[in-house]
């Protein structure tokens, strides 16, 4: 599949268009009561504060949580953020519309290369926010079941274009049209598509991952074994 292409990231185009929340639904294809995935954009401030560790199913933002509460939220995981471009290029690839919100992430932006962006960059969110970008999204039955896709997870993991987790920095209130600003870039090349790569298809990228700090521990223990194996 070619890549397409996504927005140069500039102070003046980089913004949220929407802000979305999920809506409890059945989940046959995890066998749990629940999932989160169908996030739907809301109107109005939605309030971000740090969830605390995983476990709970305490993700970012208010009114949101998550289900599968051992492989998702917590702290690390706080926020789930996509590009509308990269939306926009799965919308031509599957042939079917995919509305803001439609891969479950929380923050669907525009003009940001988010699967370019460093494990550890910081963005300011509107007056206050600030949001850590902390690794990648890694696809699961769940993702694949709800597109209704036979191969799914196949192919988002072949593309490697999986969207960035993010933790909360400093809380406070976020909505649409709300103006995304980097405010820390660090001094390393991991970005989120090499961790998604290197935890997927690539595992001999791994060792490359120790380089940044702000990658959460699993993830780094991981990159470890790999480096002493």
């Amino acid at each position: 599949m070619s890549r397409w292409h996504v927005a140069d990231r500039t102070v003046a185009s980089m913004k949220l268009l929407s802000v979305n929340v999920g809506k409890p639904r059945p989940n046959p294809w995890k066998g749990l009561s629940a999932t989160g995935i169908d996030k739907r954009p809301v109107d109005g401030p939605v309030a971000v504060s740090a969830p605390g560790p995983k476990g709970t199913g305490a993700v970012g933002l208010a009114g949101d949580r998550v289900y599968d509460v051992k492989h998702h939220g917590g702290s690390d995981q706080a926020v789930y953020a996509y590009a509308r471009e990269d939306l926009d290029g799965w919308q031509a690839e599957l042939g079917r519309p995919l509305a803001n919100g439609a891969f479950g992430e929380n923050l669907t932006t525009l003009g940001l290369d988010v699967n370019g962006a460093l494990i550890g960059e910081r963005w300011r969110i509107g007056p206050k926010v600030v949001l850590e970008v902390s690794c990648a999204r890694i696809p699961c039955a769940t993702f694949q079941g709800w597109l209704q896709r036979d191969g799914w997870i196949k192919r988002f993991t072949q593309a490697a274009l999986p969207g960035a987790y993010l933790r909360v920095v400093v809380p406070g209130d976020i909505r649409a049209s709300d103006p995304v600003e980097i405010v820390h870039r660090p001094d390393h090349d991991v970005t989120v598509a090499l961790v998604f790569r290197a935890m997927t298809l690539e595992p001999d990228l791994l060792p490359q991952l120790l380089a940044a700090d702000a990658l959460p521990q699993e993830g780094r223990e991981l990159a470890r074994r790999r480096t002493t194996a």
